[in-house]
């Protein structure tokens, strides 16, 4: 099983006892007639609701939360499909509203799951539907047998690190032995810069702003990332998940004017190297006086650029990831698998940022329906 995933030390986890163990004694002490001052409590986490025409966890919420766990595996043998996702659908409703023993009396705030099943599922259904295909390979990968593929992907978003394995181990615990675990990734997300109005991106670990452009409004996002037929699968998405590693030491070498270059927009601030507000795409035809592309020929920003491609837009939700080397758990999701191949083709050819990549695990799920208590999870798939 590949894993990146560290134990937290024995001193961390001292130090830790020791807080809470003190936090307690100074609450025993604590007059009865005086209640405690809570006005400087934060605001309870709004949560997200884990119902509706679409599953939570891609759109929702906005901006994504902080802390993620995707899990990756197999069904065992003939596994009946059907039950095994109406009860992780029934988990998760439970979980996600605060009701569930499992949480261990944690407020589960924003959390949310999203479950996909890989294309072995698919093709067993019809192998002519969306997400019945795997990924072909590319350039620059370095992935054992057990990181590529698979047949469900469980992914665990919340604002509060605490409640992700506590929601990974109900999961998985309520699997049981029907399934067998390929690899798992965390993530963190970093600070988030305003993008645009109601919409912020993170910052990942090359110092850049990441997963500015997107179908984020209501129409590009029926356009390029929900899937409008056939009724089995309409509503879900396609997902795309790449871990990679990242060669921060060697990127770091290069000046802040190299490091654009490669990316395409200004590391301070987003804005595209061409010029105008962050959330807009580069103009790919700007060029100095002397004729030279304001936005170089080998950057990131024109080689994945969709126009230049000539697909969709794909929605990003990455994870920066920290194990025996830095990295990245690229997630895209879109409603057309080659809005993903064809761009990564394209940036195979001469994206510069590629040459600091090296990709370790790589799988495609279709993220089901949404689903409620009359219309159980992966119930329109698998009849």
């Amino acid at each position: 099983m590949c894993q990146a995933d560290s134990r937290p030390s024995r001193r961390a986890f001292l130090g830790a006892t020791g807080t809470v163990t003190a936090v307690g004694l100074s609450a025993g002490c604590q007059s009865s007639s005086a209640p405690p001052d809570r006005s400087d409590a934060p605001a309870p986490t709004p949560p997200v609701s884990a119902v509706g025409r679409h599953q939570a966890g891609i759109t929702l919420p906005q901006p994504a939360q902080r802390n993620l766990l995707a899990v990756v595996a197999d069904l065992v043998d003939e596994v009946p499909v059907r039950p095994l996702l109406a009860e992780l659908g029934e988990a998760i409703r439970t979980l996600t509203a605060g009701t569930d023993a499992r949480l261990m009396g944690l407020p589960p705030g924003d959390l949310t799951v999203t479950i996909g099943v890989g294309p072995r599922l698919v093709r067993t259904v019809d192998p002519a539907l969306p997400g019945a295909k795997d990924l072909p390979r590319f350039s620059r990968e370095r992935i054992a047998s057990r990181a590529r593929g698979g047949d469900l992907l469980i992914q665990i978003c919340a604002g509060d690190a605490l409640v992700v394995p506590v929601v990974t181990a109900a999961l998985l615990g309520q699997a049981g032995d029907r399934i067998r675990e390929r690899w798992r990734q965390s993530g963190v997300r970093g600070a988030n810069v305003p993008v645009d109005r109601g919409r912020a991106a993170p910052r990942n670990l090359f110092g850049f702003v990441d997963g500015i452009v997107g179908p984020h409004t209501r129409a590009e996002q029926e356009r390029d990332l929900w899937l409008s037929g056939p009724a089995p699968v309409a509503d879900g998405t396609l997902a795309v998940l790449r871990r990679m590693e990242l060669d921060l030491p060697r990127f770091a070498k290069l000046s802040v004017a190299e490091q654009e270059a490669v990316f395409g927009r200004r590391r301070a601030t987003g804005v595209p190297l061409s010029g105008g507000p962050i959330a807009s795409g580069p103009d790919l035809g700007a060029k100095t006086p002397d004729g030279r592309y304001l936005v170089p020929a080998d950057a990131h920003a024109r080689r994945a650029h969709a126009t230049a491609v000539g697909v969709g837009l794909m929605l990003r939700r990455s994870y920066s990831i920290d194990g025996a080397a830095p990295g990245l758990l690229f997630m895209s999701f879109q409603n057309d698998i080659r809005t993903f191949t064809n761009t990564l083709t394209h940036m195979d050819n001469s994206d510069a940022l590629l040459e600091f990549t090296t990709t370790t695990a790589s799988a495609t799920f279709l993220i089901l329906p949404g689903f409620d208590e009359e219309r159980p999870l992966g119930s329109r798939l698998f009849r």
